[in-house]
C-alpha cells in the first residue's frame, strides 16, 4: 500500500483518480485543488507520493514539485498532465518529479507508475523517456575531474542499467541480488555523488556517459 496525496483542480479526474488509487489498495492521505492547498496539506499527510497536475489555478506544478521536496526531499512527485509538450515536461524533471504521464494514461498505467515512483524508479509516458534522456545528453557539460573514481564496480554497473532506465526489479533480476540489495547499492552511490533522488542520478549517468554500451 502506498500512501498518496492527488492534486488537479478537476473536481470529476481528481475523485476518479482517487477511486482508482484506493480499489487497488492505496491510501490517499490528502486531495487538494490548486497549489495552496496543496501545500497547506502536504506537510501533515506526508504521502509517499504525490500524483500532480502541471496546470493549477493559482501555481504550476513545477513550483509546487520544487516546493514540496524542498520540504520533503524524500517524496515523490508524479506528474499527471494533459500536456506532453517537451518544455513541462523538462521543467518537471528539472525541479525533481520522479515521473510523468499524460493523462491518456490508463487507470492500470497510473497504479504501476504509482508503485514504481514509491520505490525509486523514474517513469515516463512511452516517448517521453527519449525525449528527456536526449536533452539531458544535449544539454551536458563537458567531463571535469571524474567522481566515477569513488564507486566500486558493482556500484558503476548498476549505475549504468539506471541510466538506462531499467527498474530495481530489472536490474536485481539481470544481477540476481535482491531487490533491497540494489536499492542499497543506489542510496550508497547516491551518497557519495551526493544527490538526493534517483533523477538527480539518472541525469548524471548520462552526463557521463554511462547509459553508453562499455569500450
Amino acid at each position: 500500500m502506498v500512501s498518496v496525496m492527488v492534486v488537479d483542480d478537476h473536481p470529476m479526474w481528481r475523485d476518479a483518480v482517487e477511486r482508482d488509487l484506493q480499489a487497488a489498495g492505496h491510501e490517499v492521505v490528502a486531495v487538494a485543488s490548486n497549489g495552496r492547498e496543496a501545500m497547506a496539506r502536504f506537510p501533515a499527510a506526508a504521502p509517499r507520493v504525490v500524483v500532480l497536475d502541471l496546470q493549477l489555478p493559482d501555481s504550476s506544478g513545477v513550483q509546487v514539485t520544487s516546493m514540496m521536496l524542498e520540504h520533503d526531499p524524500s517524496a515523490r512527485v508524479l506528474i499527471l498532465s494533459a500536456s506532453g509538450e517537451q518544455a513541462d515536461v523538462l521543467d518537471a524533471i528539472k525541479a525533481g518529479a520522479t515521473g510523468y504521464l499524460v493523462k491518456s494514461a490508463s487507470s492500470a498505467e497510473l497504479i504501476d507508475a504509482v508503485v514504481r515512483v514509491s520505490e525509486g524508479d523514474t517513469v515516463f509516458t512511452p516517448g517521453l523517456a527519449g525525449l528527456v534522456l536526449g536533452e539531458f545528453r544535449r544539454i551536458a557539460e563537458g567531463p571535469a575531474d571524474d567522481p566515477r573514481d569513488q564507486l566500486t564496480e558493482r556500484e558503476t554497473e548498476i549505475l549504468r542499467m539506471v541510466a538506462t532506465g531499467m527498474s530495481y526489479k530489472q536490474i536485481a533480476a539481470r544481477l540476481v541480488l535482491s531487490h533491497r540489495t540494489v536499492q542499497n547499492h543506489v542510496q550508497n552511490t547516491l551518497r557519495k555523488l551526493q544527490m538526493n533522488n534517483r533523477v538527480q542520478l539518472t541525469r548524471w549517468a548520462i552526463e557521463h556517459g554511462l547509459d553508453e554500451p562499455e569500450g
